[in-house]
């Protein structure tokens, strides 16, 4: 008879906390990727992952395609969308502007900031760029300008007095080549890209710095949810981070995050991005 008693008692528990979850936060979720722009691609890119979360958070997770990072933030103001992935640059921005809060990230093996330069232009560090001109990604890459820019701050270079920079994307290692820059400040992963499409090897084009691993991309959760309810999604993404990320690997659009994991997010790791805006006279876009 007591037996019976415990396992009623259990029973009525486990009910009661679903009862609990199913009454907190939203009925159902609006889910944004900050550079997948349309609702089709959403479905190829992201629907496998979707239907797995929907199944660790107990909600509908709808679709809603943002038109770049920027149109994220006054959808999260304006309570247009519940959860974002966002890459590290574009957290900061997202946090300071609208007060987005971290629930997890996924790592990228191998993801750090280099630069390159030609084999015979004597060019063995980054002190050696003073006074020079380097080619970078684009304005607001993690890798290709946040990164980079934090690498040569360490080196004691000040951003805006003792280099030039071009942001030059795909065409920085024709530049390079042609003699039009003196170095390419990139991602690792844009680095071996490029020399491929050059048909050129790393002693054509050798790398004077390499930098530690970056900031991982992240999940952010709207502000404007409740604070238990956005613990309740962190503790269940994390006790299914497995499974999670079996399905986000399952389409060949996420393979950056191969051999990554799924961890709780830190707001600290992303201070050398705040570090780098404010270095570049750009502080003001981070200021909350």
């Amino acid at each position: 008879m007591k037996r019976r008693k415990l396992i009623g008692c259990a029973i009525l528990f486990m009910a009661s906390c679903s009862v609990a979850i199913n009454n907190l936060g939203p009925e159902k979720l609006r889910f944004a990727v900050t550079d997948v722009h349309s609702i089709e691609d959403l479905e190829i890119n992201f629907g496998p992952f979707r239907k797995t979360l929907e199944q660790v958070l107990e909600r509908k997770i709808e679709f809603v395609p943002v038109a770049n990072f920027t149109d994220a933030i006054p959808a999260l103001r304006s309570d247009r969308i519940d959860l974002v992935m966002a890459g590290p640059a574009e957290y900061v921005l997202l946090n300071a502007r609208t007060k987005a809060v971290p629930v997890i990230a996924v790592t990228r093996p191998n993801y750090h900031s280099v630069f390159a330069a030609r084999a015979d232009s004597n060019i063995k560090s980054l002190v050696q760029l003073k006074g020079k001109k380097i080619g970078m990604w684009k304005v607001g890459s993690t890798a290709g300008h946040l990164g980079t820019t934090k690498l040569l701050i360490d080196a004691g270079l000040n951003p805006q007095s003792d280099f030039e920079v071009a942001m030059l994307g795909k065409k920085c290692m024709q530049a390079l080549k042609n003699g039009e820059v003196d170095a390419c400040a990139l991602s690792i992963f844009n680095y071996q890209d490029l020399l491929a499409a050059e048909a050129a090897s790393a002693r054509d084009f050798p790398l004077i710095a390499q930098g530690g691993p970056l900031p991982n991309d992240v999940f952010v959760a709207n502000g404007l949810l409740e604070p238990d309810f956005i613990a309740y999604m962190r503790s269940a993404m994390i006790d299914n981070k497995e499974k999670l990320l079996e399905s986000l690997l399952a389409t060949p659009a996420n393979d950056r995050f191969k051999g990554g994991q799924i961890v709780a997010a830190n707001d600290a790791d992303y201070n050398m991005i705040r570090e780098a805006y404010r270095a570049i006279g750009q502080g003001e876009l981070i200021q909350k």
